[in-house]
């Protein structure tokens, strides 16, 4: 049962969605299934890019990544461009060096560089949150580790902070550059929702656009951060993942519509 308040002023019928990350080569993801259900037009266009940090750059921040014993992966672009440097310094990652995956999916995606079955691989369910509830069991049982935390410029505070509130020794290794992308194509911003999944997102909304008014457009964010920055920046939060048995955006939304568009 759907008991989340909204705000009935704003409550206007849903025909377009804008969702700011690269459409998916599979058609039947839950934003095309959320489509075809309410007879809706969803949009894929990513407002952010990545840019891969160089060899030369990496070294520049002095860190040694075989003085570590754990890895913790966040994405898959974490994934992809650790083991981009690996290569391209020559490393071979030992075969004892433990994972911590925010999912199931991330850590599946390691099968891509290494033979999981002979690794250790720890696993949250999708958030920050349970991932660190997976570190702090793992910890007791391993309290000498030493922590590697690939990530972008734009690190995730959560996971750092965790690490030094605990005491952990550890190093925060940017390995690619999150920015945003130019939107020249996308001359207007008329969408009914528009979808963000990080803060990144919103910077590259003010960028690109920063006479943007939000009006009658809905504006969906996925994670306390990203709800953060859609407020530090005037913007109003409509619908928000997630929540208590709401995990999903695409869940948010359809309970959203299913209010808005009676």
């Amino acid at each position: 049962m759907n008991d989340i308040k909204y705000d009935k002023k704003r409550l206007n019928e849903v025909k377009t969605i804008l969702v700011t990350q690269p459409k998916p080569k599979d058609n039947n993801t839950p934003f095309h299934r959320l489509a075809e259900k309410y007879n809706l037009k969803v949009d894929f266009v990513p407002f952010i890019k990545i840019e891969p940090v160089t060899i030369k750059e990496f070294r520049k921040q002095k860190i040694n990544i075989l003085n570590h014993t754990a890895i913790i992966f966040t994405s898959r672009n974490a994934v992809d461009h650790f083991f981009r440097i690996s290569e391209g310094m020559n490393i071979n990652i030992p075969t004892d060096m433990k994972y911590f995956c925010i999912s199931e999916q991330t850590a599946n995606y390691l099968q891509k560089y290494i033979v999981i079955r002979k690794r250790k691989i720890f696993i949250g369910t999708r958030t920050i949150a349970e991932l660190i509830l997976s570190m702090k069991e793992i910890m007791k049982k391993f309290p000498d580790e030493k922590y590697l935390f690939p990530c972008s410029n734009i690190t995730r505070d959560t996971i750092s902070q965790f690490l030094k509130n605990n005491n952990c020794v550890y190093s925060e290794a940017i390995i690619y550059n999150t920015v945003p992308s130019v939107l020249k194509k996308l001359k207007k911003v008329f969408y009914d929702i528009l979808v963000f999944y990080t803060p990144s997102g919103i910077d590259s909304l003010v960028k690109n656009f920063p006479d943007f008014e939000q009006n009658n457009t809905r504006i969906a964010g996925f994670g306390r951060n990203t709800g953060k920055a859609i407020k530090e920046n005037k913007l109003k939060l409509d619908i928000k993942a997630p929540m208590k048995d709401v995990p999903s955006m695409t869940r948010a939304i359809e309970l959203y519509i299913k209010q808005s568009n009676k």
